[in-house]
């Protein structure tokens, strides 16, 4: 019988930073101009008019942010590795003339523990495609697979990796899986010792002999839960007389797989479906299916026992995806299937979202190789679903408002439509025939305006009369638009009040500022109350009973794995010696600023107050700026406590002309004497939709000035620490440094003090999946201030839409003087490295965010490749070491103190102490990775960041690794708290963010994509259109850490 299944895309949650006054958002339409330096200049010399110099063509994309304007420092040495350049790259273009060749060179790809091998290129933008969820709205913590390693292999075919002439004895690698990543290096063994329980329980691997079916459904449909009843049916009919007895194991699509051989190799089965949808009595369609089910493989479980005794490298990728279909089969059939988590309102209360939406309660299941063996990890998880009520209900709930009191507007419509496109609904005017339908739109007429062709010879019916006539249902609301179901060839018309919501569909679209937060709330547990939930949730389960776990022969414990931690020691943190304390060593995660001046305070001599709230008075405004002043100067930066113009009133709906007209008045005063703006305060409405977007795009792109908001909700309070906050932000805005890590000066950080270093930090962030084509966001920054590695420049640009890839790190493009011109943003940010600390980095360290499992050999593959070229295009035997380090936030590992009540091993919101590190049971069999809880709790379950290290040259031991990027995490701007990921992770998702802001503002028919404060606009380009540049920032901007 089939059932009801909605096809539901992957979920997640997002990591969105405003700033004190922030909403989110889009942007406006793109300016072009040439600035920031051209890679086509021989070596490392900056040169005029941009990239492709007076005259020159434009390079296919800007970015904005850029390297920082400092006086050209000294040269630094020349640093060469590895033999002469023709052995390690073939020829690098020195960027300049028509002799360059025209193709890109090979990358280079190899550690200094292995040979080196060129890969040929043949790189095709690969589009986003890991968690679905790892980008999109905050509305779930739940993940969707990996992709296998028979899809990666499809993915690179066209990639060979040759090994060089005469370079090497050893069997060179013969694909891009073949390229390693790092073994790890030995546990680490720094810190204090500890014990936590980690959310993975043991699975006990199975010694039955897996076999692997490929299944052909006629006719084909695109539904995993029509396939799946077609399945069901076979086996309730078959198993006993065809198939031997066993309980097969479906993935839903094309491959079923059982433990131990079926009695034939290929077999075909006829098998007939009633179709539910018609619902009890009346007469029901049925339909016929024809199934061929066919051998194809043996799965192989001797090589995932070698892989997870650490004698194998490579994860046999089919064979824990056999085991996770298994594990999936029941939960599949009992609860709703999202990605790699279930949902059911049996699992928890329901909680209303509001807007005719509600959470459901559900939990996350993977099964991940450890090196303890097998573990399943559990996880909690919560999603939104569309409540399922009389769609009348429904539409009331979505506007808030009673719906008979006026007609609907254009921008009820527009909403009405949005929320309900791709919803499935079942009519009640049909007694038990509750047919279902899905719906694809509104129509543009009333209902009482509609009719429809009933014959051949074109007689018309209303719809009116036709329900009328037919099933006796007079329609109430006639002025009303009618649902669109079945398809847009042959549509057909519902009146909205015979139409109710069928019940578990999710909703896949964004949530509202109001919603996030209900969601939240449900979400939100303390460690022990999750902990609890997690065991409920396994002995729920009951794996011992599962019919399919026991028919492969699966074992799971029912306890929470243990596992060997060690706390990492807090840094010592410098200020300024003027303060009463010239030093400061954190306590459980956080200090304050109390007695303490910024290392280094910027100077702000020249400022002007602009007051957007209507409810704030001009007393209260001036008296706001006063106390920041204060405490900026208390802080330890040189701040002019009066404002250049008097604090100015304005309307929030107006900001671009205030803007421009109080730059020019302020410009106008400044000028003769040679000054200029060095600060913009703003105080914003709390709720403020897209000013604050706008007024972040105005000053930063267009004005060139540097912009500190905050909401009128802060200007009555006046709090000391709220102030001491913005002035943090404020000081790094004028490019001041609020503290660095004492090791850090006095030259004590293992591989990053003893030779010049840049650390980098990327990220991609894409757009929710309902907005389905606006570009994504690539960010990069990198420290520009060797040894301290504190201030951060920033790049970012547009690219396609949903591409993972960060496809300007490094480009060329054709200019008519100069001939093959070399540009990209890791060579704009080396250059700029070199121009402040007169230097070159002899060492690279990258972290990656937003990447990932089935991703990282994409990722790697292509970004390392650029930062060579990079390299390269500045000298051809520049080669500097390079670590390349994936950060990972969206996964589902959480870690518990042993002992709740015990005080000592638990920070005030009853999480795992900050800097606790596990390296052993729960990580890779094999490889370098390591989970790094470096913050404190402040509300419900810590999250801890897992490390994975893809490249390393650098050779890194396990304890280097982990302090400095502990170390690090205690070096963010914004506050005097360590914090989740390392901060150039972090920066660089706080610069894709900002970057919406300047992208062209939503113009399509989807109405406000937030509501309250959010503001968020998205830019939709049409599919297989060329992505339109970001304008570019402003060079004052552009020296600061403008994102902070």
């Amino acid at each position: 019988m089939a059932r009801s299944q909605t096809d539901i895309p992957g979920v997640g949650e997002s990591n969105e930073s405003q700033e004190s006054g922030g909403g989110r958002g889009g942007g406006r339409r793109p300016r072009q101009t040439a600035s920031g330096y051209s890679g086509g200049a021989r070596g490392w010399a900056p040169q005029r008019g941009g990239y492709g110099g007076r005259g020159g063509r434009m390079p296919p994309q800007q970015y904005h942010g850029g390297p920082i304007d400092y006086p050209q420092g000294r040269g630094g040495q020349q640093y060469q590795r590895g033999g002469p350049p023709s052995q390690r790259y073939g020829v690098f273009p020195s960027g300049r003339g028509s002799g360059a060749p025209s193709g890109p060179p090979p990358p280079e790809l190899h550690q200094a523990s292995h040979s080196p091998f060129h890969a040929v290129q043949m790189y095709q933008p690969i589009p986003y495609q890991g968690d679905p969820e790892a980008h999109a709205g905050p509305s779930s913590y739940s993940q969707s697979p990996d992709i296998t390693s028979l899809e990666q292999a499809a993915q690179f075919q066209p990639l060979a990796i040759e090994p060089e002439m005469a370079q090497s004895h050893e069997i060179q690698p013969a694909s891009s899986k073949s390229t390693r990543f790092p073994l790890r290096p030995g546990k680490g063994s720094y810190g204090t010792r500890c014990v936590v329980k980690a959310n993975h329980f043991f699975a006990e691997l199975p010694d039955k002999d897996l076999h692997q079916y490929d299944v052909s459904i006629t006719p084909e449909v695109t539904s995993r839960g029509v396939n799946r009843a077609v399945m069901e049916q076979l086996v309730k009919l078959y198993q006993e007389s065809h198939l031997g007895k066993r309980l097969p194991a479906y993935d839903g699509r094309k491959s079923l797989y059982t433990a131990g051989p079926l009695p034939f190799a290929s077999k075909e089965f006829k098998i007939k479906l009633v179709d539910e949808e018609d619902g009890p009595g009346g007469p029901r369609r049925e339909r016929e299916f024809k199934v061929v089910i066919k051998f194809a493989a043996r799965a192989d479980l001797h090589h995932l026992g070698m892989f997870l005794q650490g004698r194998q490298t490579d994860a046999p990728q089919e064979a824990l995806q056999v085991l996770d279909i298994v594990l999936r089969e029941l939960p599949t059939s009992r609860y709703s299937p999202v990605g790699r988590s279930f949902y059911s309102p049996d699992l928890g209360r329901r909680h209303p979202l509001g807007e005719g939406l509600e959470s459901w309660r559900g939990f996350y299941q993977s099964i991940r190789p450890t090196q303890m063996g097998l573990s399943l990890n559990i996880d909690m998880s919560s999603t939104a679903f569309i409540e399922p009520l009389p769609v009348i209900d429904f539409v009331t709930q979505l506007l808030n408002r009673d719906v008979s009191a006026r007609p609907l507007s254009d921008a009820d419509r527009v909403k009405i439509k949005k929320a309900l496109r791709g919803v499935k609904v079942e009519v009640t005017h049909r007694g038990n025939m509750r047919r279902k339908y899905r719906i694809f739109g509104l129509t543009s007429q009333a209902t009482r305006e509609l009719a429809f062709p009933v014959d051949e010879r074109g007689s018309m019916k209303s719809v009116v009369e036709y329900f009328r006539e037919t099933y006796g249902f007079v329609i109430q609301r006639t002025q009303w638009p009618c649902l669109q179901v079945g398809n847009t060839q042959r549509p057909n018309y519902l009146p909205m009040e015979v139409c109710k919501i069928v019940e578990g569909q999710r909703y896949s679209k964004r949530l509202n500022e109001r919603q996030i937060t209900e969601l939240l709330k449900v979400t939100c547990q303390r460690p022990n109350e999750r902990e609890s939930d997690i065991l409920r949730t396994v002995c729920h389960n009951a794996y011992a009973e599962d019919p399919y776990a026991k028919e492969f022969g699966i074992k799971i414990s029912d306890k929470l794995a243990q596992v060997e931690a060690r706390v990492l020691p807090p840094p010592w943190l410098k200020y300024h010696d003027s303060g009463r304390e010239k030093d400061c060593l954190p306590q459980v995660g956080q200090w304050n600023m109390m007695n303490k001046r910024m290392v280094n305070g910027g100077t702000v001599n020249c400022w002007i107050g602009i007051n957007f709230a209507r409810n704030v008075q001009e007393s209260a405004a001036h008296n706001f700026f006063y106390e920041l002043a204060q405490m900026c100067t208390t802080s330890g930066m040189a701040f002019n406590p009066e404002s250049v113009l008097p604090v100015l009133n304005a309307r929030p709906d107006q900001v671009e002309r205030v803007l421009k007209a109080r730059y020019h008045d302020v410009m106008t005063k400044l000028q003769p004497y040679g000054k200029e703006l060095d600060l913009l305060i703003v105080i914003l409405p709390d709720n403020n939709g897209s000013l604050y977007g706008d007024l972040k795009r105005i000053c930063e792109t267009d004005l060139g000035i540097v912009s500190q908001c905050c909401l009128q909700k802060h200007v009555y309070k006046v709090s000391k620490q709220y102030l001491a906050n913005v002035a943090l932000k404020i000081n790094v805005k004028v490019g001041g440094r609020n503290t660095v890590l004492i090791d850090a000066i006095s030259r004590r950080i293992p591989l990053v003090s003893d030779q010049p270093t840049i650390i980098f930090g990327a990220d991609v962030t894409h757009h929710h999946p309902g907005e389905d084509s606006s570009p994504s966001i690539a960010a990069v920054v990198a420290s520009q201030d060797w040894p301290e590695v504190t201030k951060y420049a920033g790049l970012v640009c547009a690219q396609a839409h949903r591409q993972e890839l960060i496809q300007d790190l490094y480009k060329t493009w054709q200019d008519p003087v100069k001939g093959i011109v070399h540009g990209g943003m890791i060579k704009e940010l080396l250059v700029s490295f070199r121009r402040v600390t007169g230097q070159k980095p002899l060492r690279i360290i990258f972290y990656r965010d937003g990447v990932s499992e089935g991703q990282f050999y994409q990722v790697l593959l292509y970004e390392l490749d650029a930062i060579r070229k990079a390299c390269a295009s500045l000298e051809p035997t520049y080669q500097p070491t390079v670590t390349f380090v994936v950060v990972q936030k969206r996964h589902h590992t959480r870690l518990f103190a042993n002992n709740h009540h015990d005080r000592y091993s638990v920070d005030k919101s009853g999480n795992i102490l900050p800097g606790t590190v596990v390296d052993s049971k729960i990580c890779h069999p094999t490889e370098f990775d390591f989970y790094l809880c470096s913050h404190a709790g402040i509300k419900g379950t810590s999250r801890p960041a897992h490390y994975h290290v893809l490249w390393d040259e650098n050779k890194f031991t396990a304890d280097g690794l982990q302090s400095l990027t502990n170390n690090l995490c205690y070096t963010y701007a914004r506050c005097t708290r360590s914090v989740s990921i390392v901060p150039p992770a972090y920066y660089a998702h706080l610069a894709a963010f900002r970057a919406r802001f300047y992208m062209e503002p939503e113009t399509s028919d989807s109405g406000s994509m937030t509501s309250g404060g959010a503001g968020a606009r998205s830019s939709r380009v049409p599919m297989g259109t060329a992505v339109r540049p970001l304008p570019q920032l402003r060079d004052n901007v552009k020296r600061v850490m403008f994102y902070c």
